[in-house]
């Protein structure tokens, strides 16, 4: 029988979990007071009602801080949604085709195409061949260079037309 593994602590280790004998200390006014013993700078940080956060673990020797915790994880949770909120996620959006399209249904699915372009998104273009379309491949191959003809100022190739069983596919991202 194994004792249960002790749970890892999230973010910086503060106060009595940072197990040195110096730290680079920096005070609650922002000043460097330089290489000081741990016992001094947690002796500090009691005095002034504050934590000694660790800010820099891998320096030698680790860079500590004096700091209210509570306030400092408040903010860091709020940067951390900001960039989340910011981030924009890549879908790859699928245009369905077949070898002999009509202009007024293949123009409809560019239309939508431009449309994914303009929000950012990724396009997989799927050109299914059914029974004896499969012998004439070359005409699937000309609806997917016209496609990439129309395309040519809005998007970049990402995979080049290419065969995989029974459908030609090819990926086309934004520029």
């Amino acid at each position: 029988m194994k004792a249960p593994p002790v749970p890892q602590k999230e973010g910086p280790r503060t106060n009595r979990e940072i197990r040195v004998r110096e730290v680079q200390l920096i005070d609650s006014e922002g000043q460097n007071r330089g290489v000081v013993d741990i016992l001094e700078a947690l002796s500090l940080s009691e005095e002034q009602g504050l934590d000694l956060v660790e800010i820099v673990p891998n320096a030698e020797p680790p860079v500590c801080k004096i700091l209210d915790y509570g306030k400092y994880r408040f903010t860091e949770q709020k940067k951390a949604a900001e960039a989340r909120k910011r981030q924009k996620i890549v879908e790859i959006k699928e245009i369905k085709l077949r070898p002999g399209i009509d202009d007024h249904d293949y123009d409809t699915k560019m239309k939508a195409v431009r449309r994914f372009f303009e929000e950012g998104d990724k396009v997989k273009f799927v050109l299914r061949f059914r029974g004896r379309e499969m012998a004439h491949q070359e005409l699937g191959f000309k609806v997917l260079e016209r496609v990439k003809a129309e395309t040519l100022g809005l998007a970049k190739i990402e995979l080049e037309p290419s065969m995989e069983g029974r459908q030609m596919i090819m990926i086309l991202a934004p520029k």
